[in-house]
């Protein structure tokens, strides 16, 4: 099981969480952690979003 240290909101302050054994076959990587202090659990996920056209037109035009 991989340890972190997290802010938990139940214990109110920083605590060690553990990922219990995944069903979904992530291993070490898995987003659910739990609270080793009260059981509470947590899902860890990441976004990315890919850079539109229009934020790439509102570049400043370079001076010759």
């Amino acid at each position: 099981m991989s340890h972190r240290e997290l802010y938990c909101d139940v214990c109110e302050g920083v605590a060690l969480f553990e990922a219990p054994p995944c069903v979904d076959s992530h291993g070490t990587d898995c987003p659910e952690l739990i609270c080793t202090g009260c059981g509470a659990a947590v899902m860890v996920g990441t976004f990315a979003f890919p850079v539109t056209r229009l934020a790439a037109r509102r570049q400043p035009a370079r001076a010759a």
